[in-house]
């Protein structure tokens, strides 16, 4: 018995309480094969543009990283370190905070296209004001317009995503939109990699911060083609809209298709519901119910332990993280394009499962990886600063790659997806403002912090001997450990249901949901075609 409640508590179970019954109940829409569908193709290359949005932060958090190790960025720039460094980092998420509250109010307005497209030409500007610095202050210029677009097109990408896709397809694509993070992040490293050859000259790093700005512009000339989003039109009283986009996208065309009037209705009604509770219109809204402040502390959550968890170390300060082991710069160049291409992979291998697999599951697997991997890269560090050990400095390296691993098993992919999952469409633009504030919070106190921990901790001599880093990651550790408690006490399991039917595992049964039945609305529908066929004969 006593297993029995541990696995139900794991997501292993075969009874999840309200999760299972939302997911019995369900409907089962007729399974479609994206590329013998002309619409779902099309909207299968908007996905993909969608969730190139994602790797643009990868991009810029390698970017971070890489541009430490050219001496020539260092020359120029005066060997910028300590707070001077961490504030050079830092200033991303200072334009990314300064812009976070401002999306909401024109996602909800005047859509999501607007924002994301608003986004991508701020992004591509701060890309060149970067590339074209030659003094810090602009430097850091570039970096603030950067993160200030950044809000734009990261929060409202995902969501646009998500209230497009077809059923089948939702929770696929809204976790693989995470996981290309991993992909950016390896474009830059190698690309990096590359121009380390380049000997010294400015052009070592000018170079990549030209092409941070290029994808952006890409995705704008995709985003005049995409559909906007059907329940952003229906929440706006243009239902016929929304109707005409689910069903040339989702259906060829044919607006009586089952599954198009089963989402056309079901979205219509329960916003109306909700419309008409007028509920969830006000960030206080998020403290007013039970199933609100559950949601609140579940997104702060997601925000923090998604760049606490001593990734950031990793992604941000890799430069010193190895070079105090004693790593030369294409050494560290090298690992850090090895490491992503690995994160890569598994981040969209298990992106690819979460059809199968369920959430809690992931979660626990992701969380207790990296406690168990900080851990032994603790003391792998302990032994190799303070006791010389023989090996010590290996298993370090190890532990990073084994702490990546776990980390891409779920933080890379459900981090975005888990959080519109438990969103109904009302909270779900400031649902993930609040989101991504936690983020920009989080990373803005990793890039700062950490630099200045290196700077007390890190041995006096190149050898790595004799400092005492390991303090940094023991913290860590210990907050991970506390993670991994809170992960498996409060995440619900969320796999199944459709992005309506799930408000009823966080809200219970008086959840605002419209009662739509796919199997007595197919047969209203087969019922009116029979009449319709009747009357067109009885006229012959």
């Amino acid at each position: 018995m006593a297993l029995k409640g541990l696995k139900e508590k794991a997501g292993l179970g075969e009874k999840l309480s309200a999760t299972e019954q939302a997911r019995q109940e369900a409907p089962q829409f007729e399974h479609v094969t994206w590329y013998k569908d002309r619409g779902l193709r099309h909207l299968t290359v908007y996905a993909i543009v969608l969730c190139v949005t994602s790797a643009g932060t990868g991009y810029d958090g390698s970017f971070f990283n890489n541009y430490q190790n050219f001496e020539s960025w260092r020359v120029t720039f005066g060997f910028p370190s300590g707070s001077e460094l961490g504030l050079l980092g830092a200033f991303y998420q200072i334009g990314s905070v300064c812009s976070i509250p401002m999306v909401p109010l024109i996602a909800d307005r005047w859509g999501r296209k607007p924002c994301i497209g608003i986004g991508f030409v701020i992004m591509a500007i701060g890309a060149a004001v970067q590339a074209a610095a030659n003094d810090y202050g602009t430097f850091c210029a570039g970096r603030v317009l950067l993160g200030f677009g950044n809000s734009f097109s990261q929060i409202c990408s995902p969501m646009l995503l998500t209230e497009i896709c077809h059923p089948q397809h939702r929770a696929r694509f809204t976790t693989v939109y995470n996981c290309l993070w991993n992909l950016g992040a390896l474009i830059v490293n190698w690309t990096c990699f590359g121009t380390n050859y380049w000997g010294f000259n400015t052009w070592q790093w000018r170079f990549p911060a030209i092409v941070q700005g290029v994808p952006g512009l890409i995705q704008l000339c995709f985003l005049w083609h995409m559909p906007e989003s059907p329940r952003f039109l229906i929440a706006k009283d243009r239902q016929d809209e929304a109707l005409q986009i689910l069903a040339k996208y989702h259906a060829n065309g044919d607006t009586e298709h089952p599954t198009v009037q089963f989402e056309y209705r079901e979205i219509n009604d329960t916003i109306k519901l909700e419309q008409s509770a007028k509920t969830a219109t006000r960030y206080i809204d998020f403290l007013k119910t039970k199933g609100n402040r559950y949601r609140l502390s579940i997104l702060i959550a997601l925000g923090l332990f998604s760049q606490w968890s001593g990734n950031g170390v990793i992604s941000n300060y890799s430069n010193r993280l190895y070079g105090n082991l004693g790593m030369e710069d294409q050494a560290i160049i090298g690992l850090n394009a090895g490491s992503t291409s690995m994160s890569m992979l598994v981040a969209i291998g298990f992106a690819l499962l979460v059809d199968r697999v369920n959430r809690r599951f992931m979660f626990l697997l992701a969380t207790g990886g990296m406690f168990a991997s900080l851990a032994a890269w603790t003391l792998a560090c302990g032994l190799y600063e303070q006791q010389q050990a023989s090996g010590a400095d290996i298993g370090m390296i190890l532990m990073i790659w084994c702490h990546q691993f776990f980390y891409s098993t779920a933080w890379s992919g459900l981090l975005v997806g888990y959080a519109v999952e438990i969103l109904p469409y009302s909270l779900r633009a400031k649902g993930l403002m609040i989101m991504n504030m936690s983020i920009q919070v989080a990373l803005l106190l990793n890039t700062y912090l950490n630099p200045l921990a290196f700077e007390e901790w890190e041995s006096p001599n190149e050898s790595g001997y004799g400092g005492t880093t390991w303090y940094l990651y023991l913290i860590y550790t210990i907050w991970v450990g506390g993670e991994l408690v809170f992960v498996y006490l409060m995440f619900v399991e969320t796999r199944g249901p459709t992005l309506e039917e799930l408000v009823k595992v966080i809200d219970g049964p008086g959840a605002q949901l419209a009662e739509v039945d796919l199997v007595v609305m197919e047969k209203d529908l087969n019922k009116d075609d029979h009449v319709e066929r009747v009357s067109s004969s009885k006229e012959v």
